[in-house]
């Protein structure tokens, strides 16, 4: 038993060290924020993703010392896993101990001999501590006007540089409640309480107030997004109100967040409490507890699985040449395997595509690329695959799947949420759908650009459209950083014999992008294109992307807002914008 307690403590004492690192991080966001330093929120952003994997390495070092030769044997895990429960048990973050227990359980065995009596696929404890969210939230009482209670909050929730001007901020959320919210939400009741969650939300550019409004058994969320000025000081951007406004914010297209949270479920309740649609797999991944949201995703999958009889299908649309992806029609989630051989004239390896996959969970995703999940070795029951999706994973991929009696292994898969593909969605839109659909198609790119990310291959099918009607890109095998590429304009043609050639009559170098082409990824839809067009056609000029590749060159950083313009408050008229 010595051996094992000593195992054990070593484990849980490796994420007490992580997830001590994590807060340190975290706690460092509120001044990043005040002196504007954006970098420093960037590069802190992905130092915490870097942080599991570096922690989880260096406890393994240990274990694999203290364990010696029982280190791969199951009897060993199955009563350190025991020893483990114990110590955890009455932890605030039990749920993610457990996990960190899994990841260095996964390395051992790479992977495989996933069991509930080795390591924590469902917790003993339950999936989440039992949570007091009214510990995590300030109250404010209406008690004379909202007026007085908006100063009061904005007072307590201030930073260490003023406020633009504060009376106005008011002014504008004052308006836009009684324009948006009486109607829809009876403020005149008494007991009306804003309950807003203690800490700031940190990302990119932004600092957030999160809560929700309570009268009675109503109650309606709402964001308060600050921004810096130009003068070194900060002032309230807009104010969302309701789940799919705050969901959007939330998004699983979006960057995690850095927000103080010591007891990260009792946030991730309240959130939920907030967004009831949104997978509570989705808030952990949201406030950078990604390996925890894996774990509850896959509870989460394995008990769908349990309670559905629908099989796995090849996914609707054209099938990628990198990618098989396969769903279920009751799931909202698909399933992306690399192939073992890409269809022509696509050229490059297995481990590039994962890199792009490392790349994009890294960089700022300005609610434009979709998170994903990765598994290695995971099981599912093989009569739950298609006959037609059997064959075409043995086909396409058959060095990554292995048959082991009623189980089907998949050696190595992505998940991520499902999206109706736009070539789709297209295909019935009306005239008002496909005008807004390739608005957002042109921003989607646009903001990813800004972000330092071209997306490569820009055909319609590989972007989605979500339940809230954004555009969103998830075909990442050609994304480059958009400062690496060389955009060029196609030279004039000499003589007829180069105007009537077939092939470039112009040396192309291998980073060489000509904008002028992207026309090509419109074929076959010209009703999307010559809205595109209106609405984008400097995509199609080289200067456009050489402008961008200056800002970010020169260190600009972009503001990607998790709301539409339209909603921002008018700072300089002092009048407020529609907010409709």
């Amino acid at each position: 038993m010595e051996r094992r307690e000593r195992f054990a403590r070593t484990i849980l004492n490796g994420f007490e060290s992580y997830f001590a690192e994590f807060q340190n991080i975290t706690l460092a966001a509120k001044s990043w924020f005040e002196n504007a330093d954006w970098h420093g929120i960037q590069q802190a952003s992905s130092q915490r993703i870097d942080l599991y994997k570096a922690h989880t390495t260096r406890v393994n070092q240990y274990v694999e010392l203290i364990a010696g030769e029982y280190l791969h044997t199951l009897d060993f895990w199955r009563e350190t896993r025991n020893v483990y429960s114990r110590l955890i048990e009455g932890h605030d973050n039990f749920e993610i101990a457990e996990t960190f227990f899994n990841s260095v359980y996964g390395a051992v065995f790479k992977h495989r001999k996933i069991r509930n009596e080795f390591a924590f696929v469902f917790s003993p404890h339950g999936d989440m501590p039992p949570a007091d969210v009214s510990k995590v939230y300030k109250r404010y009482r209406l008690e004379s006007s909202f007026d007085t209670l908006l100063e009061q909050l904005l007072d307590d929730y201030a930073f260490s540089i003023p406020y633009e001007d504060k009376a106005r901020d008011i002014r504008n959320i004052v308006a836009v409640m009684n324009k948006y919210l009486a109607p829809r939400f009876d403020l005149t009741r008494d007991g009306v309480e804003f309950q807003v969650l203690e800490h700031h939300f940190y990302r990119n550019k932004g600092a957030y107030i999160v809560g929700r409004i309570v009268a009675g058994e109503d109650s309606m969320p709402f964001v308060l997004p600050i921004l810096h000025s130009e003068d070194r000081s900060v002032y309230v951007d807009t104010v969302l109100f309701g789940s799919d406004k705050v969901s959007v914010l939330f998004s699983f297209t979006r960057s995690y967040f850095l927000v103080d949270a010591s007891i990260p479920s009792q946030y991730v309740l309240f959130l939920q409490q907030l967004m009831p649609a949104k997978p509570i797999s989705e808030i952990y991944s949201s406030m950078g507890y990604n390996k925890h949201g894996k774990t509850y995703y896959h509870r989460c999958a394995y008990r769908h699985m349990e309670r559905t009889t629908d099989k796995f299908i090849i996914a609707p649309g054209i099938k990628g040449m990198v990618m098989c992806v396969f769903t279920m029609p009751s799931y909202d989630f698909v399933f992306k395997i690399i192939k073992d051989r890409f269809t022509p004239p696509k050229e490059m390896t297995r481990e590039q595509v994962r890199a792009k996959y490392r790349l994009v969970k890294r960089a700022d995703r300005a609610g434009r690329m979709a998170d994903t999940q990765e598994f290695n070795n995971l099981a599912f029951a093989r009569e739950r695959f298609s006959d037609e999706l059997m064959e075409e994973l043995h086909k396409v991929a058959p060095s990554v799947i292995e048959e082991h009696g009623k189980a089907l292994v998949i050696k190595h898969v992505y998940v991520e949420r499902r999206m109706t593909p736009l070539n789709l969605y297209l295909h019935d839109a009306t005239d008002e759908q496909v005008l807004a659909v390739m608005d957002e198609y042109g921003n989607a790119i646009k903001q990813l650009a800004a972000a330092n990310i071209f997306p490569g291959d820009m055909l319609l099918k590989n972007f989605g459209v979500t339940r809230h009607g954004r555009v969103v890109f998830y075909d990442y095998d050609e994304i480059v950083p958009l400062v690496d590429c060389n955009f060029r304009t196609i030279p004039e043609p000499r003589n007829e014999a180069e105007e009537m050639s077939s092939t470039p009559w112009y040396t192309v170098g291998p980073n060489d992008i000509f904008p002028e082409e992207f026309r090509l990824f419109f074929s076959g839809n010209q009703r999307a294109r010559k809205v595109f067009d209106r609405l984008h056609s400097d995509i199609y000029e080289a200067d456009f992307w050489r402008n961008l590749q200056d800002r970010i060159r020169s260190g600009h950083i972009e503001d990607f807002f998790p709301y539409r313009r339209k909603l921002r408050f008018d700072r300089g008229q002092r009048t407020l914008q529609e907010s409709a």
